[in-house]
This record gives C-alpha cells, sequence and structure tokens, in this order.
C-alpha cells in the first residue's frame, strides 16, 4: 500500500483477534515494527511474539513503546471491540495519532489487488479457507487474510510473490465489508445476524445488497441458490449462483454425492464441464456446499480440474471449524466455532449424520446476551437435536449484562431430557462423572481454552 510507505511503526489495539492477527504477520512480514495490546495472552498472541510483535495485556500507556509514541511514523489499527473509554485508544486519538479499522486496512488492499472477498452469516471462513487453499496450492496462487487459523499452512495469512489474488474473509459486523473493493464476491447466506449493530432484519440484509454494489465492474458475485436478495451490480458483473444440488437456477452445483465410511465423495458441475469424484478432506456435508462455492470461485480463476481435485482433498480444514480433536472407535471430540443458530443445527446434522448410531453431547458456551436476547429459541431448537446438552455461562465479548438474559433462557426450552447448566470452572469435575461417545464443544468466546483439558481428560478414556 503506497500510502503506508513512510509508516515504520504499526501499532494493534487489539492484536489478538483472528482477523486482527493476520495484519500483524502482513505487516510483519513488510519490515515494519509492530507492537500492540491485547486483553489476554492466548496461544495466537504468543505466536505473535516470537514472530516478531511486541503485545502486551495490560491497558497501560507505559507499556506502549517508545517508537510507537511517534505519531509521524506510526499507524494504529484497532478493532470495534476495544471499548471508546480504553486509555490506550484514548492517547492515540487526543495526539493525533493516524487511526484506522482494520476493514479500512483491507479495503486498501482491495484497492491495489484483486481482491475475492466472502460474505454471509456463516460459512465464510471454510469457503475463504478452502478457495486460499484451491489457488495457492494451484499454479494461479494467492494471497489471504482468514477469519481461522488454516492447518494446511498454519497461518490465517498467505502471501504470493507472484499473485495479486487476495483472498478476504469479508466481516458483515460493524459493516465492516463496506470498506472493500471486491474483483470476485460470494455470499453464502444473509440470515439476521448482530442485531445489535443492524437493529432490523431487513437492515441487515440491506447492508448485503449495498456489498455487492462494492463488487468491481466486470467482476463476479457468486451467491447461494436461495438467497433472495436482489444485488445492485455495477456494468459487466456477472452473477453466479450455487448449490448443494441442481435447479434451473444454479450454475455450480454437486451431483452423484456419495457418503459412506467417514468419506464424501461428489461430482463438482461448472458451466462447461463436470469434475468428477470430488473427495472432501473435511468429511461434513455442510462442507459440500462449502465446497461448491470454494471450486466455483478458484475455477473461474483458472484452477484446473486435476488442481480442484486434489486441493479439495489435501484441505485439512481451519482450526475451530468442525476440528477433531479427538477420533477413536471409543470416543469422539469436536471443537467448533459455530454460535449462529443456523451453524449449529448444521454441526450438529453433520455429527449426527457421520456418527447415527452413536449418543452425541453437546457443550455450548452462548456469545453475547444480544444474541442470546434475539434467537434464545432457535438455539434452543437447535441444541434439542443431539442427545445430551451442557450449557455454558454466555461469553460477553464487548457486551455488558442484559438484566434476564442468562444461559437459562435457553436451557428451559431445551426439550432433550439430559441437560444442565455448568460452569467453565467446574466443566471437567462434571465430564469427570458421565459417559460420552461423540463430543462436540462449541461457540465463539473462550470455550477453546477448555477444549485442551477435555482432550486431556478423554484421552485417558482412550
Amino acid at each position: 500500500m503506497n500510502s503506508l510507505n513512510n509508516i515504520e511503526s504499526i501499532y494493534f489495539l487489539g492484536a489478538g483477534g483472528i482477523g486482527m492477527s493476520a495484519l500483524v504477520r502482513y505487516f510483519l512480514s513488510k519490515g515494519k515494527k509492530v507492537a500492540g495490546y491485547d486483553r489476554t495472552e492466548t496461544k495466537l498472541t504468543k505466536k505473535l511474539n516470537l514472530e516478531g510483535a511486541d503485545i502486551h495485556y495490560e491497558d497501560n500507556l507505559n507499556l506502549i513503546p517508545k517508537a510507537f509514541k511517534n505519531k509521524e511514523q506510526t499507524l494504529v489499527i484497532f478493532t470495534p471491540a476495544v471499548p471508546d473509554e480504553h486509555s490506550e485508544l484514548c492517547f492515540f486519538r487526543n495526539n493525533g495519532f493516524a487511526m484506522l479499522k482494520r476493514a479500512q486496512v483491507l479495503g486498501e488492499i482491495t484497492q491495489t489487488n484483486r481482491g475475492i472477498c466472502i460474505a454471509g452469516t456463516h460459512g465464510k471462513t471454510t469457503i475463504s479457507s478452502m478457495t486460499a487453499h484451491l489457488l495457492k496450492q494451484s499454479g494461479i496462487d494467492c494471497n489471504a487474510f482468514l477469519g481461522g487459523i488454516l492447518k494446511n499452512y498454519q497461518s490465517n495469512l498467505l502471501l504470493s510473490d507472484k499473485s495479486d489474488l487476495t483472498v478476504i474473509e469479508a466481516d458483515e459486523y460493524d459493516r465492516s465489508f463496506h470498506r472493500l473493493s471486491p474483483y470476485m464476491a460470494a455470499i453464502s447466506s444473509v440470515s439476521p445476524d448482530h442485531l445489535d449493530i443492524y437493529g432490523t432484519e431487513e437492515a441487515y440484509r440491506e447492508s448485503f445488497i449495498h456489498f455487492t454494489s462494492l463488487i468491481r465492474a466486470k467482476g463476479v458475485l457468486l451467491m447461494k441458490d436461495d438467497i433472495d436478495i436482489q444485488p445492485k451490480l455495477q456494468e459487466g458483473v456477472k452473477l453466479y449462483r450455487y448449490a448443494t444440488t441442481h435447479s434451473p437456477s444454479t450454475d455450480f452445483y454437486a451431483e452423484n454425492i456419495r457418503i459412506a465410511n467417514g468419506e464424501i465423495h461428489f461430482d463438482f458441475v461448472a458451466p462447461t464441464e463436470t469434475i468428477r469424484d470430488v473427495q472432501l478432506g473435511v468429511p461434513t456435508r455442510i462442507n459440500i456446499e462449502n465446497g461448491v462455492a470454494a471450486m466455483a470461485l478458484a475455477w473461474l480463476n483458472g484452477v484446473t480440474a486435476d488442481e480442484l481435485r486434489a486441493g479439495m482433498k489435501s484441505f485439512q480444514g481451519a482450526e475451530r471449524r468442525f476440528d477433531f480433536q479427538l477420533k477413536t472407535e471409543k470416543l469422539v471430540l469436536i471443537d467448533d466455532y459455530a454460535h449462529h443458530p443456523e451453524e449449529l443445527t448444521a454441526s450438529i446434522n453433520s455429527i449426527k449424520e457421520l456418527y447415527p448410531n452413536r449418543k452425541l453431547t453437546v457443550i455450548f458456551q452462548p456469545h453475547l446476551y444480544s444474541r442470546t436476547q434475539d434467537f434464545f429459541k432457535d438455539f434452543a431448537k437447535s441444541l434439542s437435536l443431539s442427545h445430551e446438552v451442557i450449557l455454558l455461562d454466555i461469553y460477553p465479548a464487548r457486551e455488558i449484562p442484559i438484566p434476564g438474559i442468562t444461559s437459562q433462557l435457553i436451557l428451559d426450552l431445551v426439550s432433550c431430557e439430559n441437560k444442565q447448566l455448568c460452569s467453565k470452572t467446574t466443566l471437567l469435575h462434571t465430564l469427570e462423572k458421565g459417559q460420552y461417545e461423540v463430543v462436540l464443544m462449541v461457540g465463539a468466546g473462550d470455550i477453546d481454552t477448555l477444549v485442551l483439558p477435555v482432550k486431556q481428560l478423554f484421552a485417558l478414556r482412550c
């Protein structure tokens, strides 16, 4: 980015966020000095420090390195999750530092690169990761800023010295994706979410319509077939639709789907060819749909049939996206990021299809008081698809509690008999007393910090 040529230091407020951390790595790769703040130390922030960033975990002006207090040579990148009263944020604002949101930085990147931007209430991390892997392992290559750690590369940032294609997960929270200028865009879902930001379902849907208007002239929009918004496209933008199965309006779809012995195979149908016997590296039914979208984007950019077939088979998935932690005859443990009722339903149904004759226990941590208030009935309906439910307390993230909004609201409406509330501190003790076959740990908060202890507990039984 030309505007950053004179910038020597980049300071991140919220450096450990999955999207922010990709930018941390990006600027480290450009030889910039990088430092920042995050609320808590995590496995990811530890890695960033080892890679050259200087991240601390206390809101303290004295911990800002001296080199980052020169406003002429420092850019501050911040996330909306940082509260307005944060003293470091106030320091930079009050002293006239150049400040950008993460989305604005990504927007600048899509001005100069050919951005492939994947949006949607759910599915965008997997589709982005798949698309990036398909391009990366092909002769086309790409850069990528991802919302998950891609297990094939152990990173959420991919860089290329020969391609200007840049895969970006387009986040609708805070209307961030309106900062982008896509060369190609995909929309996987417009199911309402973030109503604390948008207010109404209609406003949420309108934000996606506006996103379609940002696609460059003569670009491409790929949209799931059952999405009924009317896109506003610039001149020459080509609209394609995709789905799991064929309908008169689909351009890309799967056929001849075979699910057996823990594997999923299908044939990928594109407008001018059919690619036979595609095998999913992460064999869940929802990944057929995600795979069709990713293969369509890669196919439109020139990835060959053999490269698509090899890439789909070798795709290992993103961390916390249907992520198998244990997989034995006695016990299966899966970690997943789902935090919307439709995502939760898709995860549970995928597991039940893979393990139809085994007991499924779901350990769920609701994310945000506002989302729980909006969707507690839908969460209960989704969780009722399982055999047993263990509900943790709501993870607040950026929010303060809403009176009367607790996990109990969900639990009261869950229909399966085996259900209970549990705190994070007592979860291991609770699990020690039970018998389990397939366990799904799911949520977008800090439930991931419990996955390893649970895995170690269960490994003793295998």
